[in-house]
């Protein structure tokens, strides 16, 4: 039995949509409050060009934000699980790289660095985990609960 046939998988991949896009909409919500603040975190990976922090600060949250939107509201859900798989291999990729370097920085996920979020091994655990659960939405989720089945089923009973 593959696993879109198991009864369960409906359910499972709906909660995990709307995890996942729970996540990223509520991770969004300082950066988009207080870019200057998220930019000073971003900084602290010395990963990107000095050029490049600010455009990164000002349009990562809402892209975070629209992402876990569509996840949330099941409105191309797919799409959204795309965005959010993409940027937790990156946020994977900066984490592990601060901290091979051995920095001492806030993770800017939920906080910024003035209320402490510090980057850990269990960070880059925590958001493999998050990678899974988006990589299963988006290899897996083929009309879950949400407007886009809402949308499938209205149209099924008017069409001829």
């Amino acid at each position: 039995m593959s696993v879109r046939a198991w009864p369960g998988h409906l359910p499972l991949v709906t909660l995990a949509r709307l995890y996942i896009g729970g996540v990223f909409v509520v991770a969004s919500w300082h950066k988009i409050a207080s870019p200057h603040a998220f930019a000073l975190d971003v900084a602290t990976y010395d990963i990107l060009p000095l050029w490049l922090v600010n455009l990164t600060a000002l349009v990562l949250p809402w892209l975070e934000l629209l992402a876990g939107a569509m996840l949330v509201l099941g409105l191309r859900a797919r799409a959204g699980a795309l965005l959010t798989s993409g940027m937790m291999v990156v946020f994977l990729v900066a984490l592990t790289v601060a901290l091979a370097r051995g920095l001492d920085v806030s993770c800017g996920c939920f906080a910024s660095q003035s209320t402490g979020d510090p980057i850990s091994w269990r960070t880059l655990g925590r958001d493999a985990a998050w990678l899974a659960l988006s990589l299963y939405v988006l290899t897996l989720d083929r009309r879950s609960w949400g407007i886009d089945w809402l949308l499938d089923r209205r149209f099924a009973r008017v069409a001829p």
